[in-house]
């Protein structure tokens, strides 16, 4: 049986990924179903019970740094474990709210854990193990600031500053310059119908 595709949505918050997550997932599910398999759509911290209880401390709990990145990680090895290699390994594939790549971002970039403890974790962890294409919304600081005020109370992270997310997007873009094979960067300035039709054109390419 081939092996399914894993496609993350990365972004500092308030770019819009989540805007267009359900969408995306419906387009691609009538892709998939052709094959006789389905998406699995999740996301991080979260998509397993031990997952969504880290995230519920980690969203609005204050903590150490290092602690932070550390329950990151302990989410993510359940997730992989009890849902995305599962997933992967029937065939299906799996659209994730974020991975990876954001841990880099908010912990690395936007708090300044140093990278080769990320490195470290991520190995110990992941392994190889990488998505198959991670979709980038990209978005200044202060638009981004904008578009969160007007949504809900914030957590801990949204709450941070302009200073903070501009940092954050930095990294993101690091990660992109680092392995651009990997990355389909979109620009959330535009519309909605722009962006949809961009996102369709990568499902059609994929």
């Amino acid at each position: 049986m081939a092996r399914g595709k894993f496609i993350t949505f990365e972004g500092i918050d308030g770019a819009g990924k989540t805007t267009h997550l359900g969408w995306f997932r419906d387009r691609l599910a009538e892709k998939v179903a052709a094959t006789g398999h389905a998406v699995v759509m999740t996301r991080e911290p979260g998509g397993t019970k031990l997952g969504e209880a880290l995230r519920e401390i980690l969203l609005h709990q204050p903590m150490d740094l290092e602690t932070e990145a550390l329950l990151m990680f302990a989410a993510r090895r359940q997730h992989l474990a009890e849902v995305i290699e599962p997933a992967l390994a029937r065939g299906d594939w799996v659209l994730s709210d974020r991975f990876t790549d954001a841990t880099f971002a908010y912990q690395g970039g936007g708090r300044g854990l140093p990278r080769d403890k990320l490195e470290a974790l991520e190995r110990w962890v992941q392994g190889g193990f990488q998505p198959d294409l991670t979709i980038l919304f990209d978005l200044s600081p202060e638009t981004a600031s904008e578009r969160r005020g007007a949504v809900r109370e914030p957590d801990r992270f949204e709450s941070e500053s302009d200073a903070f997310f501009t940092r954050t997007r930095d990294e993101y873009l690091r990660r992109v310059e680092e392995a651009p094979y990997r990355f389909a960067v979109i620009d959330s300035t535009h519309t909605i119908a722009q962006i949809q039709k961009q996102l369709h054109e990568i499902i059609a390419s994929i």
